[in-house]
């Protein structure tokens, strides 16, 4: 019995053994299907698609998305879907030549490449056909995606077809766009919490600064414009994200939910770019923004019961929309932007400095200080510029950087109040602007009131001032 025991049981392993051995040489013979060969496996001209469907397990849910061509591709969910042709253009580029590094035939068990689950389903129909394409695992190896299309075979793609349909529908949306701005804008006008315009002029002659090329129309008068701030606001119009729709067929009710029945601020941009053939092209580039109606209301409601000793340091919270002319897409901007964009006044863009114009063309300088008079001269012109107190030739760049940072902290039309305590007249080598008088006067313990040319502009910090006062009485004393 022992003996024949132990028969049984070495017959037993020969059986488990070579079932062993024939599972490794099946598995062995599988293996050797896998071919290393470059291979287009698709070919299908994008024109001749006539509807696109696709769906992915998103971070949240499910994404679906499904869209069919008549004249133009329409969104199945809702025709009134503005459909970015570019966009759907892009994703059936990419099955026009869909190439494999490698080709695993006579597939078994289709899990292990992550297609009896699929990353993406995608289907494709033309006039003849209909396509199924799934997307697997991502081999971290080889860098690249299984893929199957229902012909037995799964494929490695150097493309990866989640790199494109992994979107969401905001994705597929044809947003409005935001010009580039250079120096190619003419005109700026405002409307709504503004009222004016600004134009753009070369060589005007109206500013004693070379740079200034944008004036505000106020008034009857033509006020020159710091060109740096006013570039500054068109290029947070071109960065402006316009992604977070809201609504993209707003009518006359959502206009209203939204605050854009009435925007608070309307800004028209006239501009000129180059199509196609080179030719120059004028446009005007419109865009409204407002702040959410009922976050305004209540903003009004509290600024009323607002005591003046109640601390107003805490981040303020804004809900803001925005639209592109009479675009239907309705967005929501961010708190930055809606301020940024909203701080269109003319103070907003106009210079800062006292004196804004540059140092080199002042040829003689004019001071009034503590009851005395002084004069600087200079020889020379521009760069070659030599100054001079009485026969003493002088080391500027103090009085020059004092000069430079006559700032406006505020821009007020107070009149002074109290006395003066310094005053410049700046001679200018400027046929249109041969004098400029700046007269600082005392405002309170922190800053002092700049007149210039007779007309009040703003408040300067007194630090300032004082820098200024020390300067000259280093040259003078």
């Amino acid at each position: 019995m022992k003996r024949s025991k132990k028969i049984y049981i070495l017959l037993l392993i020969l059986a488990v053994t070579s079932i062993a051995t024939y599972a490794v040489r099946q598995y062995e013979e599988h293996k050797e299907k896998i071919k290393n060969k470059e291979e287009i496996i698709l070919e299908i001209p994008k024109d001749s698609v006539t509807a696109l469907s696709w769906e992915y397990e998103g971070e949240d849910k499910r994404e679906k998305f499904s869209f069919h061509k008549e004249d133009k591709w329409l969104y199945d969910e809702d025709e009134a879907f503005p459909v970015d042709e570019d966009k759907i253009d892009e994703l059936l580029g990419l099955f026009e030549e869909l190439k494999s590094s490698f080709i695993i035939e006579d597939v078994e068990d289709y899990g292990q490449y992550g297609l009896e689950d699929p990353a993406c389903t995608i289907h494709l129909e033309t006039e003849e056909k209909s396509y199924e394409i799934l997307v697997g695992d991502f081999s971290i190896m080889d860098s690249q995606r299984y893929v199957s299309i229902g012909d037995g075979n799964v494929y490695l793609v150097k493309e990866d077809p989640m790199d494109y349909f992994e979107v969401l529908i905001s994705d597929l949306m044809d947003h409005d766009e935001t010009p580039i701005f250079s120096l190619n804008v003419s005109r700026i006008q405002f409307e709504g919490i503004e009222n004016y315009t600004i134009i753009y002029e070369e060589d005007s002659g109206k500013s004693y600064n070379e740079d200034d090329v944008y004036f505000a129309q106020r008034e009857g008068k033509s006020l020159p414009l710091d060109t740096y701030r006013v570039n500054s606001y068109l290029r947070d119009i071109t960065h402006l994200n316009l992604k977070d729709y809201v609504s993209y067929k707003a009518g006359e009710e959502e206009l209203s939910k939204y605050g854009l029945d009435h925007p608070e601020l309307t800004i028209r941009v006239d501009y000129t770019y180059e199509d196609e053939d080179g030719e120059e092209v004028s446009d005007t580039f419109v865009l409204n923004i407002s702040r959410d109606p009922e976050e305004k209301k209540a903003l009004e409601k509290a600024s009323e019961k607002r005591s003046e000793k109640e601390d107003e340091s805490e981040e303020e919270e804004i809900t803001a929309y925005a639209r592109v002319g009479n675009s239907k897409i309705i967005y929501r901007i961010e708190g930055e932007d809606y301020k940024n964009l909203i701080a269109a006044s003319y103070n907003h863009f106009r210079h800062e400095k006292a004196y804004y114009g540059a140092f080199d063309d002042i040829k003689e300088i004019h001071i009034s200080l503590e009851g005395k008079d002084y004069t600087i001269t200079s020889k020379g012109k521009g760069d070659k510029r030599t100054y001079y107190y009485g026969e003493e030739e002088l080391e500027i760049d103090d009085f020059k950087g004092a000069l430079e940072n006559l700032k406006a902290d505020s821009f007020t039309q107070e009149r002074p109040r109290d006395k003066k305590e310094i005053g410049l007249k700046l001679h200018l080598d400027h046929e249109n602007f041969p004098e400029i008088s700046i007269d600082l006067y005392r405002y309170d313990g922190s800053h002092c009131l700049a007149v210039i040319d007779g007309e009040t502009v703003s408040l300067i910090k007194r630090s300032n001032v004082v820098d200024l006062i020390e300067a000259v009485h280093a040259i003078v004393l």
